[in-house]
């Protein structure tokens, strides 16, 4: 079936076993892993086949996937292509500013404590574009495109979908999950039943895309295997390496005050802005002024729901359930753990002598699995989404800090010298499948063992281990206690 007949409402469907509502990353994600069990799963995605047409740029940010990312795409047995597309980032390269109009001298703050600890850039669409040919590739998804749903009657699992000439028609599903993004219609009729609520909180921050081209021999203007921030106390610049040699830019910006987007309204303002701010950046930007006024102004939202079904027949996952600020470069990961989750729930649902099978008058097995997968997702989604916002302010501020420099020094010294008992909150967040209430609960107690020890050292090698092992044990410890060893976290 072309991609052109998929986008006519003519060509939908009339019933569904699994209707997904999104072919973004976590739909189409989860699309494989229904067809690797067996399910017919038909896809609507309200933008146009980013494969056949240009889609507006400008909202991407770069995605760094990480080790719940990774474990997710290996259940569907894409690890290695997507990987192999990607560009490891050890750590931050950070470019301070010594006064207006000029840099200072770059500073590396490595993430883990040693290379192999790293995450991984790799834009949108190219994952997008991998994970939907993988999905129509296994005989069992057909995407549709250009289907924006307009509402859902739940009483009968019925999906209203507009294509984008303004005809409706509906779809009759077994099973409908919204993987339809932040801004999810899905989420929005489920929440106006009794007992479900939503909260958005909007940050006041806007961000712009910019670009980094490749040099003229093809290679990376900047250093490739880094995260490069230009942390500004209020705002900030960063860019992540793209496979090619170039690097997506994204400035964050308040939107209102005396240095906001609402102050770059014309040309003159956008060139004296940045070469005051980001005088290193300038020079590799490319056609900084037009890009700036080209792009859109996107905005930021936390998104808090719950609960995330409704019986057995419908679902949310991904942003469209619980959407978080890029700030801990954990949203798609977020959103591949609730599948890496919702197949372990399904597995053991099968394990303890239950059924997959589908039956719309009584699908009291997949409320179960739903009612399942939320009690072990939604505290963990909200940990993260705080810990987003947290981290916004260590990017944009204290990563430039010297004392908040060496206390992270201090923390990959603990790592290495008191292996197996110290983990920090970026670690267990990164390069670990550990819940991430737990990382948020470690960060609150590694910050009360380190003040005390980082008092009066001036490095890392200066802290006293034997204190800190007791501390860490002390404290620490029963946090931990109950987690896989690390092999197997990371596994």
């Amino acid at each position: 079936m072309s991609g052109e007949v998929k986008g006519s409402i003519e060509a939908l469907p009339e019933k569904a076993e699994v209707a997904l509502v999104g072919a973004g990353l976590v739909g189409s994600l989860l699309a494989i892993l229904l067809a690797k069990r067996g399910f017919q799963v038909d896809v609507f995605e309200r933008r146009p086949d980013m494969r056949k047409e240009t889609i507006s740029a400008g909202r991407s940010i770069n995605l760094a996937i990480s080790t719940r990312g990774i474990r997710a795409l290996a259940r569907a047995g894409m690890d290695a292509s997507v990987l192999s597309q990607a560009v490891q980032m050890r750590g931050r390269m950070i470019h301070p500013k010594l006064s207006d109009g000029v840099a200072g001298e770059l500073v590396f703050q490595p993430y883990g404590k040693d290379d192999s600890e790293c995450i991984n850039s790799i834009s949108r669409a190219t994952l997008n574009k991998l994970l939907m040919d993988r999905a129509e590739s296994t005989g069992k998804v057909n995407i549709y495109f250009k289907q924006k749903a307009e509402g859902i009657d739940f009483t009968e699992n019925r999906l209203v979908l507009e294509d984008d000439h303004g005809t409706r028609a509906s779809v009759l599903a077994d099973i409908v999950i919204g993987t339809d993004g932040s801004a999810s219609r899905l989420r929005d009729e489920m929440m106006k039943r009794q007992g479900y609520k939503t909260t958005v909180s909007r940050l006041d921050y806007g961000y712009k895309e910019l670009v980094i081209p490749p040099t003229a021999g093809g290679g990376f203007a900047m250093e490739r295997n880094a995260l490069h921030i230009w942390p500004r106390g209020n705002f900030m610049l960063i860019a992540l390496p793209n496979f090619e040699g170039s690097f997506t830019c994204t400035l964050f910006l308040p939107f209102e005050g005396p240095v906001s987007f609402a102050k770059l309204t014309d040309k003159a303002a956008v060139e004296d802005f940045f070469q005051k701010e980001f005088p290193d950046a300038v020079p590799l930007i490319e056609n900084l002024v037009e890009t700036f006024f080209e792009n859109p102004t996107g905005h930021m939202d936390t998104v808090k729901s719950g609960p995330w079904n409704v019986d057995g027949s419908a679902m949310l996952l991904g942003d469209a359930a619980h959407a978080i600020v890029p700030f801990y470069g954990q949203g798609a990961n977020c959103g591949f753990e609730d599948l890496t989750v919702l197949d372990d729930c399904l597995q053991e649902h099968l394990d303890q002598g239950g059924s997959l099978d589908i039956d719309r008058q009584n699908n009291a097995n997949w409320k179960k699995i739903f009612d399942d997968l939320y009690a072990r997702r939604k505290v963990n989604c909200d940990a993260i989404a705080d810990m987003a916002v947290e981290n916004f302010t260590e990017m944009r501020d204290k990563v430039a800090d010297p004392r908040f420099i060496m206390l992270k020094a201090v923390e990959k010294h603990l790592e290495k010298s008191l292996k197996g008992l110290y983990r920090s909150r970026y670690s267990l967040v990164s390069f670990s499948n550990a819940p991430y209430k737990v990382a948020l609960d470690v960060g609150v107690i590694s910050d009360e063992i380190l003040t005390p020890l980082c008092q009066s050292i001036e490095k890392p090698e200066e802290i006293d281990l034997k204190a800190a092992e007791v501390l860490v044990k002390e404290k620490l410890t029963p946090l931990l206690k109950d987690l896989p060893a690390l092999s197997e976290t990371l596994a």
